[in-house]
This record gives structure tokens, C-alpha cells and sequence, in this order.
């Protein structure tokens, strides 16, 4: 047996932590008088823009052309 974190969103129990269950696999859910906090429970739909707090704006000038640069730095002008 397995004991994992969860919280019910108001329709679903929802896993906090990754779940390793097969289909139609029996649970026991224990409700608890403690709540989760709103911050802990967002989580991102996908990647697409998750890296954007490491984004340096003064670089970006830059990138225009850099594999070009890089192509010809590394082989040569032909």
C-alpha cells in the first residue's frame, strides 16, 4: 500500500504527488481537516514559456543571425 498527498478541487480528488495506480485499481481516501494552499495547487498546463524568468532582454538583439555566426565560426566562409 501506497500513501500519497491529494486535494479535492470541489469535482476531483486531484494527486499532488505522482500516482502509480493501474485502472479500476481500489483507494482509500481519507478526508483530512487540513487545507491546502491556492499557490500549491497551480500547475502548469505545459511547458511553453517556463524558462521566461531566465530570459536575459539585453541578449536579444543578439539572437538574431547567432546561428548563422556560429555556422560560419565553426566551418568557415564558403
Amino acid at each position: 500500500m501506497v500513501a500519497i498527498q491529494g486535494y479535492f478541487d470541489g469535482v476531483t480528488i486531484r494527486p499532488l504527488e505522482e500516482l502509480i495506480a493501474k485502472p479500476n485499481q481500489r483507494v482509500i481516501i481519507t478526508v483530512m481537516d487540513e487545507f491546502v494552499e491556492p499557490d500549491k495547487l497551480k500547475q502548469p498546463k505545459g511547458l511553453r514559456g517556463i524558462l521566461s524568468s531566465y530570459a536575459d532582454s539585453s541578449l536579444v538583439e543578439k539572437e538574431g543571425g547567432a546561428w548563422e555566426r556560429a555556422a560560419v565560426k565553426k566551418h568557415g566562409d564558403t
